[in-house]
Order: C-alpha cells, then sequence, then structure tokens
C-alpha cells in the first residue's frame, strides 16, 4: 500500500495536472502482477518526477483494465499527474482518462474522439517520416512518439526507424518551437541512451523497461527527470 509519508503535502485540494507541453516523462507500466506492487511502484515513480503514466497490458480483459485503472487515476490524482489509457477508446470512454494513446493500426482520431468526447487528449504513434508529418499537423493529435528508436521486446517483430527519425522529428517539430506539438522519443530509451537521444533533439521519452525492471524505480525516474530538466533548461524548450 501507499506510503503515506511519500505522499504529497497538499493544500487547498488535489496539486494541479500538467498540460502536455509540460509532459517530460512519460512512462508505461503492465499491472505488475508478478512482482504484486502496484500501488507502491505507481507511488514510488509519482513521487520522484514521472510525469505521466500509462497502463499497457495487453493481457487484461476490459474488466480487469477498467477495475486497475481506479488504481491508476487516484494515484495520478494524488501526485498531480497524468494518467494513459493505451488503444482502448471504449475503455478510455468509461474511465475517463487524462490521455488516449493511439497506434497507427487502431482507430483514426476522429473515430476515437466521437467515442471519449471532448476533455481528454489524443496520441499518436509514428514510425516512418511521413507519420511524423501526419502527427505534427493533423486534427485532434495531441502529442506523438516517434520511434521505437531501438528494437524493444515491447513491440516484438517491429523494425527500429532509430535515431535519424528522432532528428526528423526535431526538424519537423521543434521542441520549444512556437505551437510545435509535443513528441516523444520512445523504445529501448534508458539511461545509457539518453544522451543520444537527447542530441537528437528530442526532449520529452515515453520508457518502459529502464524503469519497471529498475532496482530502484524511484531512483532511476530522479535521474530521468534530472536529466530531461537540465536539457530543457540548456535548450530554452
Amino acid at each position: 500500500m501507499a506510503d503515506v509519508a511519500r505522499l504529497p503535502q497538499l493544500a487547498g485540494g488535489l496539486p494541479d495536472r500538467p498540460s502536455m507541453q509540460d509532459v517530460r516523462l512519460y512512462v508505461c507500466t503492465d499491472a505488475r502482477r508478478r512482482q504484486g506492487d502496484l500501488e507502491d511502484f505507481l507511488d514510488a515513480i509519482l513521487a520522484a518526477g514521472v510525469d505521466a503514466v500509462q497502463l499497457r497490458d495487453k493481457t487484461l480483459d476490459a474488466a480487469d483494465e477498467i477495475s486497475l485503472s481506479a488504481v491508476f487515476q487516484a494515484a495520478c490524482a494524488r501526485y498531480g499527474r497524468l494518467f494513459s489509457i493505451n488503444d482502448r477508446a471504449d475503455i478510455a470512454a468509461a474511465v475517463h482518462p487524462d490521455i488516449l494513446h493511439l497506434g497507427q493500426r487502431d482507430l483514426p482520431v476522429v473515430v476515437a474522439r466521437a467515442i471519449i468526447g471532448d476533455g481528454i487528449v489524443i496520441g499518436r504513434s509514428t514510425h516512418a517520416p511521413e507519420e511524423v508529418v501526419a502527427a505534427a499537423d493533423e486534427d485532434g493529435v495531441d502529442y506523438f512518439c516517434v520511434g521505437p528508436v531501438w528494437p524493444t521486446p515491447t513491440k516484438p517483430g517491429r523494425s527500429a526507424p532509430g535515431v535519424p527519425l528522432l532528428r526528423y522529428a526535431s526538424a519537423v517539430a521543434p521542441p520549444g518551437g512556437t505551437g510545435a506539438r509535443p513528441w516523444f522519443a520512445i523504445g529501448g530509451v534508458d539511461l545509457m541512451t539518453l544522451d543520444e537521444v537527447l542530441d537528437a533533439g528530442a526532449r520529452r521519452v515515453v520508457v518502459v523497461r529502464a524503469i519497471t525492471e529498475a532496482d530502484d524505480p524511484g531512483a532511476a525516474v530522479a535521474e530521468f527527470a534530472r536529466r530531461l530538466a537540465d536539457a530543457a533548461a540548456d535548450s530554452g524548450s
């Protein structure tokens, strides 16, 4: 269960939540059934500096995903962070997350919006230059992800477009550029590869194993958050 001592001290209610422009570190995790520590894990990473967290677990049926969403939403509310649903517009319509993320083979954005209504951010995955261009301009897309930068077991069989696609995205939607849509590097991003990602122009990242499999997830988050903040400050983005 959550350690009350770790919870943020709230004055006048729950903390305000960030906009996508403010999100730097976005974590995807499964339900942590193997570890049995979901609530403690969420408290640890949110307290350490994660801005948004997504429930991504293909083994869940709809009922379980709806039930678990309440755990994620409660944790995110305590820390003023964003909760994301992956792929499922129907579940997003039921639980009203902050974010719905759509892959290239998921519902079209306009259809998803009709299902979930207004007030939920929609993100889009991109894996090629033409998809980056489309996501940077498509009506209804609020942010997009670029990758996978390196091959990753979370997307088996998918080729990795690599660092060059990050450089392309940085040219299409410069981080910090006026009116530029926020975008995130994804796929194999860890503390060893983060500098290469930042050098390519990314200022936001989605992380999976480097945090979910870390010996100390909170410490890993703190280091990611520090380096991302330093990069943003150095570039003025």
